[in-house]
């Protein structure tokens, strides 16, 4: 039986765990409220400007680098959003191993990627594996500001706009956490630029197809010119979609935390319960030892007076 004192010894540091655990937990729930609303309040004006975008791609025959970049440049930008702290299950861990496969698929097709991440434990990552980056920010992901989406904004468009001679990339892809509720974040791969054409997949509703129907498609008249309206467009478009990123990947920080905190605390409950068995068990066992000994002692002082 393991000795009363490392029971002991065990079941206080596990306790002291169980209330640091419980601490973030409640901390986390404490801020899960306020970045969900964030991500819910981005999604309007970010789902407005993309499908204006969306429209512009599908019906205006455009050469413009919102839609298409000159070919022959095999460099593309790879932004990936992790946290700044631990204590998040397998919230970064998914985004590196989902980061890692991006760009395993990318230099299978020729392309050089270049990377970007935000988020001190990301950064971390591929500064203790030797990994280049091309640029990184660190601090608030749980709370990421204007400030830092603007300069990440800021940083992949200038890349983007650069020319291949003076090392500027031809696509622009972000790998983040979708939040989907409290219980449910997914991992998203999104290419920001060129813009693709998506369609809407109806086909969980219950509505009739009208593809063989004729559908009205809206008009656009340019003042003052196509090139000045996108050039217009393209950095709100583009600052737009990494602020929408931010703000879903802080929520999906939050409520990653928030769950691994939870379970946590759980664990270290179990633990403790089974730890206090154990230490009962051994108390008992100790108690019955001696009773035994002194009983046997008895009997063996009794045997002798006989």
């Amino acid at each position: 039986m393991a000795s009363q004192l490392a029971l002991k010894s065990r079941i206080a540091s596990t306790g002291s765990l169980e209330k640091i655990f419980n601490a973030q937990e409640m901390i986390a729930a404490s801020h899960i409220a306020q970045a969900r609303q964030l991500a819910l309040d981005s999604k309007p004006y970010t789902d407005a400007i993309f499908d204006a975008v969306q429209t512009l791609v599908s019906h205006t025959h455009i050469s413009h680098p919102i839609v298409k970049k000159g070919e022959g440049n095999p460099r593309v930008a790879v932004l990936a959003l992790t946290a700044d702290r631990g204590m998040a299950g397998a919230y970064t861990s998914s985004i590196i191993r989902e980061t890692e496969d991006l760009l395993a698929r990318l230099e299978s097709k020729g392309k050089q990627p270049q990377l970007y991440v935000y988020g001190r434990r990301g950064v971390s990552y591929y500064h203790y594996r030797n990994r280049p980056l091309a640029q990184s920010w660190e601090g608030d992901t749980e709370k990421p500001g204007v400030e830092v989406a603007d300069a990440i904004s800021r940083a992949l468009l200038k890349a983007y706009m650069e020319p291949a001679d003076k090392g500027g990339v031809s696509e622009l892809y972000i790998v983040y956490t979708e939040f989907i509720n409290m219980v449910v974040q997914k991992v998203r791969v999104l290419r920001m630029l060129p813009v693709e054409v998506v369609k809407e997949d109806k086909s969980h509703l219950n509505v009739p197809d009208t593809t063989t129907a004729p559908q009205v498609r809206p008009l656009y008249s340019f003042e003052p010119s196509l090139d000045e309206v996108l050039d217009t467009v393209l950095p709100r478009y583009v600052r737009s979609r990494i602020h929408e990123c931010l703000f879903e990947a802080a929520a999906s920080e939050v409520a990653c935390r928030q769950n691994a905190m939870h379970t946590a605390t759980e664990n270290a409950r179990d633990l403790i319960n089974d730890l206090t068995r154990k230490l009962n068990a051994s108390r008992q066992a100790s108690i019955t030892q001696e009773l035994t000994e002194i009983i046997g002692s008895a009997d063996a002082l009794n045997k002798k007076e006989e």
